[in-house]
């Protein structure tokens, strides 16, 4: 036995969008033996543009029942039956938070017509309600409205009962292990099949091939599946615009964090929201004055001449140069920490020699600074870190050049690596960002001896 549901909602997220319609139709396979249909109170606004969508308004609805009152209608005539829907996890849930919040238990076995549809009348362009009726020329009145949407899911479940091959598909999707009813209406299973339990990072992408959300993983299959299981509004949301998913194997978890911060940054996508920022980096310089004295200043990187530090805000750049300040007792006003000054007074370095006041050689001066760079320089990491690759005879790699990440490479075990310039043939070059650095900095403090420095007379790959 079978009920085919249709509701109309108030249209916000998932946790508060509240029904405004239901209809429910018994089948038995072959005839309709039941039926309830009402329109309910939600307690709430309906928005307009709903209103425009189904033609139900605040004043249709103001003295319909609530749901508390219809309740006991809906678990009597979807009792011991399988609840089917167009999309039926959006129908399923709704209901079943509904109920939930009136202190209702509501537990069905589901089937969906959109995934039934892909499974037994493939071939079709689209796979939505109005145009999958039009195509099997299947009678859709009163469109938006759950009656007349439950009436055509109805005769659409009718024709899929009796397709070629449809007891061996009814009982896959009925098997409790399958997750037909678990994945997104449109998403073919395939695109789920195809997916390996292996590290790496995933593509959710829309019905026009445009990535919609990215993630890493240390095994696809599984994280993937966990964002379906997930009832939340903001994943219910994105998994239903979900129509396809890519992947790209990374071998292991660092290059897998490495390769997404990359790819958000890349393609914005928009249910992602962490590393979509775009951070303004900052470069450390030196410049000479007219009158021969070495300046240290910061701005934005692509305006930095020969930057030799990179920061990530103004706040950490006067902090750097405040910290260069005291260790090498240079000039606040010629480090550009005071501005339009004759003569510094820095509340919090008083270190400074006088070349300011003209009483320090420009010279001894200068050679202060160029010291201060050289030791900032020379403090720059050089390094490669070794990981696990994507197949067992390869081995992948991250490099560090000079404090920045400049990108990541797989190797096979059996090629021998001489020099840098050797393992420099297999780089795969990225950006270097605050993510990443970030990213970086967290796995060599808990994995030192996956590090190989590069400074190194003799390294080994």
């Amino acid at each position: 036995m079978y009920c085919i549901v249709d509701i109309e909602t108030t249209g916000n997220s998932i946790r508060g969008n509240k029904i405004t319609e239901i209809s429910i139709f018994k089948y038995d396979g072959y005839e309709i033996v039941d039926e309830f249909t009402s329109l309910v109170n939600p307690h709430c606004e309906i928005p307009y543009f709903i209103t425009r969508l189904t033609g139900i308004d605040n004043e249709m609805v103001r003295d319909a029942p609530t749901i508390d009152e219809i309740a006991p209608e809906i678990l009597r005539i979807t009792e011991g039956t399988i609840f089917v829907a167009h999309s039926v996890n959006f129908d399923y849930n709704i209901i079943k938070n509904e109920l939930k919040e009136i202190g209702r238990e509501f537990t069905r076995k589901k089937l969906c017509t959109v995934r039934l549809s892909r499974q037994l009348l493939p071939g079709y362009h689209s796979y939505s309600l109005g145009k999958l009726c039009s195509s099997l020329e299947i009678p859709l009145t009163d469109r938006h409205r759950a009656r007349g949407d439950a009436h055509a899911t109805t005769l659409l479940f009718k024709k899929l009962l009796r397709a070629d091959g449809a007891e061996q598909v009814f009982k896959t999707f009925l098997n409790a292990r399958s997750q037909e009813a678990t994945l997104p209406a449109s998403l073919p299973r395939d695109a789920f099949k195809r997916l390996p339990n292996k590290p790496g990072v995933y593509y959710f992408k829309n019905n026009k091939g445009k990535i919609i959300y990215v993630g890493k993983a240390v095994n696809l299959k599984k994280r993937v599946l966990s964002h379906f299981y997930d009832k939340s509004s903001k994943e219910v949301r994105m998994c239903a615009e979900t129509a396809d998913i890519d992947f790209e194997l990374s071998g292991n978890e660092l290059v897998a964090l490495l390769m997404e911060s990359s790819a958000i940054k890349h393609y914005y996508p928009e249910h992602n929201r962490a590393q979509k920022r775009k951070i303004q980096p900052y470069g450390i310089f030196s410049y000479e004055d007219r009158n021969g004295i070495k300046h240290l200043a910061y701005n934005k990187l692509k305006m930095a001449p020969n930057a030799f530090s990179v920061l990530y805000s103004p706040t950490t750049c006067r902090l750097f140069l405040e910290e260069i300040c005291k260790v090498y007792r240079l000039c606040p006003k010629y480090c550009h920490l005071q501005e339009n000054v004759k003569t510094c007074s820095h509340y919090r370095i008083n270190g400074c020699d006088g070349i300011c006041e003209g009483s320090e050689n420009i010279g001894e001066y200068n050679a202060k600074v160029i010291k201060a760079i050289e030791q900032v320089n020379s403090e720059r990491e050089n390094f490669i870190i070794r990981e696990k690759g994507r197949e067992p005879d390869e081995e992948a790699f991250i490099m560090v050049k000079n404090n920045a990440y400049i990108g990541y490479g797989f190797i096979e075990k059996e090629v021998i690596i001489n020099s840098q310039e050797d393992l420099t043939a297999y780089l795969i070059a990225q950006p270097n960002t605050l993510e990443t650095e970030s990213i970086i900095r967290s796995y060599v403090s808990k994995n030192s001896r996956k590090v190989i420095n590069l400074k190194e007379e003799a390294w080994a790959f």
